[in-house]
């Protein structure tokens, strides 16, 4: 068996972990100075029931390397000996670092024979790396190998594609996710920021007034955007409004060809102290970009271009 693990910020719900036996590294975050494990302490809608009232904003911290260690240990005694740990991006966490921490502390430690772990730095947020997360749970069932779930992450994962609208910007610009122009501006004009992100981390893709075209953006979006073949599912993600999820999934289903396999998802309560309240978020796997093609297609397109430059230097004679 190959064991996936994953951090609480895939926030994916308990019926998904259990199909795909996933094991999750919780985070913790510390309101109002108690601090809680995520999920297990406190729930996404415990959390956003407090917001509003509160003067500061939670602290999140990542798991510890002894937290994946001891998942390693209690796998191996059942004859586990093949790890696949999916993390939130590592330009937005320390997750990913602790766990290779644990891996490599493991790995120089242990005198077990054939272990195998390999940490995925997601590039991605909540239920980013919970799409590669479900995607990698089915293949594995499928019957694919450590090697190509291993090939399947690193090559699709800077191709889930994410946006993220926030009702609010009171969190982002606190957690200094945005810039404090950008969020007056923003509030004073009544329009809400699209975000996506580019590298690992968060990074701002459009601007737009009202929830309908919030909604317009993401559909417009998706249908230029989707890799069809790779997508067989999308996620939409909320914090606190359901029905706008609902909404953005009508829509789609409306305009797209999917229909049940659209999953509402609600966002975590690590993730959802920076996103606030009213946040909507949607994932899938988008086309490759030209940069990310195959050595094959780099080498024609430099043929092609090498002998137009030829044909051009002829005509000059």
């Amino acid at each position: 068996m190959i064991r996936i693990i994953a951090d609480s910020t895939c926030n994916l719900p308990n019926e998904i972990l259990e199909k795909y036996n996933v094991l999750i590294a919780p985070l913790t975050i510390t309101v109002n100075g108690k601090t809680y494990v995520d999920y297990e302490e406190i729930t996404p809608s415990q959390l956003y029931e407090q917001l509003p009232n509160l003067k500061q904003l939670p602290t999140t911290a990542a798991p510890s390397p002894s937290v994946f260690v001891e998942m390693f240990v209690k796998d191996l005694k059942q004859g586990i000996k093949d790890f696949i740990i999916i993390a939130m991006s590592s330009g937005t966490s320390a997750t990913y670092q602790s766990a290779m921490v644990a891996k490599e502390t493991f790995l120089q430690e242990t005198d077990i024979q054939d272990v195998r772990i390999h940490v995925v730095d997601s590039l991605s947020m909540s239920h980013g790396s919970g799409y590669l997360i479900m995607k990698t749970g089915a293949m594995r069932d499928a019957g694919a190998t450590f090697e190509e779930l291993v090939e399947f992450n690193e090559t699709y994962k800077v191709r889930v594609k994410h946006y993220l609208s926030v009702g609010d910007m009171d969190n982002l610009l606190k957690s200094g996710r945005l810039g404090h122009t950008s969020a007056i501006i923003g509030k004073m004009l009544k329009v809400e920021p699209i975000m996506t992100m580019k590298k690992g981390k968060g990074a701002i893709c459009g601007k737009v007034r009202g929830k309908k075209k919030v909604i317009r953006y993401y559909v417009d979006e998706f249908k230029r955007r989707v890799d069809k073949e790779v997508s067989d599912f999308i996620i939409i993600g909320y914090t606190s409004n359901m029905s706008y999820a609902h909404d953005l999934k009508k829509a789609l289903q409306a305009e797209t060809e999917y229909n049940d396999n659209i999953y509402i998802m609600q966002i975590g309560a690590v993730v959802g102290t920076h996103v606030g309240l009213g946040g909507l978020s949607m994932f899938f796997i988008e086309k490759p970009k030209i940069k990310q093609y195959s050595d094959k297609y780099t080498e024609v397109k430099t043929h092609v271009k090498e002998k137009v430059a030829e044909t051009i230097r002829n005509i000059k004679k």
